[in-house]
Parts: structure tokens; sequence; C-alpha cells
């Protein structure tokens, strides 16, 4: 029905690559019906060289056509929208949805297929460099602040979203940005509303079509609102986007509940918990029907990308830490002092601190303290941070409250975990929040 959709119909074809390393990119075809997709695929993957083009032999066709829709009962899809990889043929097919997010993230699940069997670690993160070429790691599901963090004026950007670690370094996927721009503003994420100009994709963002003045704070269609460009945008990024071993690995997530610490420093065993878990959690107004935070816990902070087991991902990152000893930390971009409405999100500025402190080291000389219930080392001092902002329990007005709302979040965990504890390690698993 696809293939008959597309005789007679316009349609636009982009040759790029995924990957920047050329020793694991992957040749790639985009041909979709619409030609803002087309633009969408071009600034956010690899663009070849124009004399390589004569050339160009893709080894994976992706067909996006919105206007195909599919039929539950006689394709066995959930709706009319469907995403379907063929890995043997080498084909993807998009139909019944304009979200063209579609388009990198299923290239991403074909990385995330292909790469691990050249001991290649496919991550759902971002990555920059420092000034003295120390490479950083920030993994983290949709709205924990990895486009933002990475975006930082001090440091090279590498990417922003999809990264692959082989036995060379890091290499983005991508040769462009996919940036989360609901509230965008010029002070808090500077980078990234210089990059949207001629050439960015933007989806779901409201513009005044008399003036053409944009509405960043409109989340009239949806939260989700974004801005597609290519990396040159951002004049500090690094063109081909590769980087060496990671110095610094931070997983951020976003507690709604206000439980875990801002920053917090990890053992091996404990970034392995925690990758395998990938907590975050949803607030009210992210998505239809949520009124109050729930938890999220997707493996390796990207499952829905994952064709294979969790274990795969998680036993690479495994070796590449023992390996490269690179340090990890968990960082809470979230709530402080309790859940909304009660506390408060997490200051940016408080959070590029103290990003910046461990980058710097300024954390090392700290004094730390151990969480009585997830077993996390914390700082009790950083540079520009309120001593009471560091400890968690110190910004709710009851203890006895908060202490109640780490053991949920703790029972959450384990609930969740369950699905892993036979094929993790007795270490891992001893690494799991104090329950009793």
């Amino acid at each position: 029905a696809a293939i008959d959709f597309t005789a007679d119909r316009t349609l636009y074809a982009q040759d790029l690559y995924a990957g920047a390393d050329e020793n694991h990119r992957v040749l790639i075809r985009v041909v979709t019906q619409r030609a803002w997709q087309s633009l969408f695929a071009r600034q956010l993957f690899v663009r070849p060289p124009t004399e390589s083009l004569p050339t160009h032999q893709p080894e994976f066709f992706v067909l996006c056509l919105p206007d195909v829709k599919a039929s539950p009962e006689l394709h066995g899809t959930r709706s009319e929208t469907a995403i379907v990889l063929d890995l043997e043929r080498k084909i993807i097919l998009i139909c019944g949805t304009e979200y063209a997010g579609e388009i990198k993230k299923s290239i991403f699940t074909t990385l995330n297929y292909l790469l691990p069997a050249a001991g290649v670690m496919p991550m759902h993160c971002s990555a920059n460099v420092g000034a003295a070429g120390d490479t950083a790691l920030f993994f983290g599901l949709s709205g924990t602040g990895k486009t933002t963090l990475s975006a930082d004026p001090t440091r090279r950007l590498i990417g922003d979203d999809e990264h692959g670690w082989s036995d060379t370094g890091v290499f983005n996927f991508e040769g462009g940005s996919y940036a989360k721009c609901i509230n965008l503003t010029s002070a808090n994420e500077p980078q990234i509303w210089d990059a949207v100009k001629f050439g960015t994709v933007l989806e779901n963002v409201a513009m005044n079509s008399v003036t053409g003045v944009l509405d960043f704070a409109s989340d009239a269609i949806t939260e989700n609102t974004r801005a597609a460009y290519p990396l040159d945008h951002i004049p500090s990024a690094i063109i081909p986007s590769v980087g060496g071993h990671p110095d610094t690995i931070f997983f951020l997530t976003c507690d709604a509940f206000g439980v875990l610490p801002p920053i917090s420093r990890l053992t091996p065993a404990q970034a392995m918990y925690h990758f395998l878990s990938g907590y975050t959690a949803k607030v009210a107004g992210t998505e239809a029907g949520v009124t109050e935070p729930q938890t999220t816990f997707s493996a390796c902070f990207g499952a829905p990308f994952l064709p294979r087991h969790p274990s795969v991902y998680a036993k690479l990152l495994g070796e590449k830490l023992e390996r490269h000893r690179s340090a990890t930390w968990l960082v809470n971009t979230g709530w402080s002092g309790g859940p909304p409405g009660v506390g408060a999100r997490m200051s940016i500025d408080y959070t590029r601190r103290i990003i910046q402190a461990a980058l710097q080291g300024h954390l090392d000389s700290s004094e730390y303290r151990t969480h009585p219930v997830f077993g996390l080392s914390v700082p009790l001092e950083c540079p520009g941070v309120p001593k009471s902002v560091l400890w968690p329990s110190d910004a709710w007005a009851n203890p006895g409250e908060y202490a109640e709302a780490a053991l949920d979040l703790a029972r959450r965990f384990a609930d969740n975990f369950r699905q892993f504890e036979q094929g993790a390690s007795a270490v891992i698993t001893a690494a799991r929040p104090v329950l009793d």
C-alpha cells in the first residue's frame, strides 16, 4: 500500500550519514512525502560532501509517508500510526504521523541494534568537550536537560542526543540538534536561542501569522515544541563531531518528588544500577491525563529504542567504566523541597554551577555524606550553591515527610528493578536503595 501510494507523487530524498566516525557510520537514504520533513532529515543527520553523492550507496532506506494510514485490523497495529523496521531488508517505513522525530529515532534504534556487535556502545546522551580536551556525557530522558546543559558556552559541543562510544572515543550519530524549546529564552539558553535561525525546522511552535513572531511560551499544541537545526548553527560545535573517552558522565533525572539530591557521586555498581533503572518523573501538563507526578523508568535512558536486551548495553557500560575510570554522577534537575505545589523546580543556575564544579574538580575536596535510603555520596559544599540545597531533606519543611517520600520512591525503584535482578550481578543488586 505504501509503494502504491508513492506512484505519480512528488517525493523528497536526502542521501546522508548516520555517525560522524567514518569507521562506524551507516549510509542512509531518507525519502519523505513532505518537503519540510526532508529538510528536517538534512539538518539532523550528517551531510556528505557534495562530491561523494554520485557514489553514495545507502545501506538503509527510510520512507516517511504521513498520509498512509495503517489498519489495526489488517496490520495488527495499535493505531493508524506505524514505525516499522525491517533490519534484515534494511528498510524503515514511517506512516500515519507527521512527527519528524520518528525519522531520527528509527535510525537511532537501528544503530542500537547494529553497533554492540562491533563493541560500540550506543547512547541516548549529549556530549561536550572542555578547553583541556576532557569529554563529558549527559544521559537523560526528554525534559531532563541533556540539550540545555551540554550547550555550555565554556565548552565545545559534540552533540545533544545520540552518540556512540567506541575503542577510540565518543562520536555523534547526528549532524544536528533537536532541541526542546518550550519556554526558550535568550537568558536561560543563549546558544539554543541563537541557533534558531533561517534553516531551522520548528515543530508545534506557536507563531503570530501576521508578524511572524514566535511564542516559545505557548503550549497550545503541546509542550513538546522542537527546533531542528544543523550543528554549525552553534559556533562552538565540533565538526566532525567526535571526542575522546569520557572523563565525566552525568545521569540526569527530573525527580518531581523532590527526593534525590541535586548531585551525588556514584560508584561503578551504582552507575550500573541507575543506568538500568533510567529514572525520571512526568509532571502535570507534560502529557494528557497526567495530573500528578508519575515515575518513569526507561532502561538505559532509552528503552523504546533498544532492540536488544538492556543487559547488553549495561554490560558495555560496565566494561568501558572499568577501562576508562570515568567519574559518574547522578544529577537531579527536578524538584527540591517537595513535589510541585510544595517544593520548587531546581534552579537552572544552581544546576549549571553544580555541573561546572564536578567538571572542574571542585567537588573532590568537599565533605560527603551518605544518603540513608539511596546510599548516594552527596557533597555538602559546592561553590555558589547554598548548603541547604545540596542535602535534600534540608530543603523540606517537614523532615518526616521527606523520609516517607524517600522510602516511597525507593520502593518504586525496587519494584522496577526486579525485572533485572536475575541477570544482574550481586554487586549491582547490592547498589539498590535500602528499604528497611
